[in-house]
């Protein structure tokens, strides 16, 4: 199985340290989020990554060099011209991604204990496009569920936006916890190009093929976003 991490962002909300650096390589209790994430790959025997990157490029290739991928082989994808969202950053690295096998993907600043190996086991058994980890915390966007965990839309309760492409009774919000698990024939699926966001692909297929939210509400998860969220996940992740 291969996996991606998403590294390219430009980290606006964890200044000043996006300043000088990727937010990729900010400390957690002396490892990078990057290294936390290639590490929390090779647990569940995922050591072929693709890292994307745009802001401060050179120093995460700096650091994957340096450290020899941390024991797994990582492979660049170069954002530098343009930074492309988690959508158009998939995108771009599909040459490296497709194939026959799932694929799971992550996003550098988030760590969570999640098992990778029962999110497969969940893809498996009930045979989706697309399998991600939600949980029940609270925040400002969610995806919007049935009783069956399959997607139905996505809410913003702050401005009070919502896109519902398949309508429903009694939809639960559930928080995203970015990992995913694809199936490879996503890339025939993908209608948009360039710069945008997976959240604008779950939504153009949700309402035509199966995508599946997998409850993990009580595993460590943080966010580490801004920089006074770096306290919390030092305390949950040692």
């Amino acid at each position: 199985m291969k996996g991606m991490i998403f590294a390219a962002g430009l980290g606006t909300r964890f200044k000043p340290w996006t300043d000088k650096h990727p937010k990729a390589l900010a400390i957690v209790n002396g490892k990078s989020l990057l290294q936390r994430n290639v590490e929390y790959l090779r647990q569940y025997g995922i050591d072929e990554v693709v890292v994307n990157v745009h802001h401060f490029a050179d120093q995460i290739k700096e650091a994957v060099e340096k450290n020899r991928g941390w024991g797994s082989r990582i492979i660049i994808s170069d954002e530098t011209e343009q930074v492309l969202e988690t959508g158009g950053g998939l995108l771009k690295a599909r040459p490296f991604l497709e194939g026959t096998e799932p694929f799971v993907t992550v996003n550098a600043d988030i760590l969570t204990d999640l098992s990778i190996k029962r999110l497969l086991d969940y893809h498996k058994d009930y045979k989706p496009l697309i399998s991600f980890g939600v949980t029940k915390r609270k925040t400002s966007r969610y995806f919007l569920f049935d009783e069956l965990d399959r997607l139905h839309g996505w809410r913003n309760t702050k401005t009070g936006d919502e896109i519902i492409p398949l309508p429903g009774k009694q939809l639960v919000e559930m928080a995203y916890s970015c990992v995913v698990i694809f199936e490879p024939r996503i890339f025939s699926l993908m209608t948009q190009t360039g710069k945008f966001s997976l959240v604008d692909t779950y939504l153009s297929l949700c309402k035509d093929h199966l995508i599946l939210g997998y409850d993990h509400t009580g595993d460590k998860f943080a966010d580490v976003g801004k920089p006074e969220s770096v306290a919390q996940a030092e305390a949950l992740f040692l």
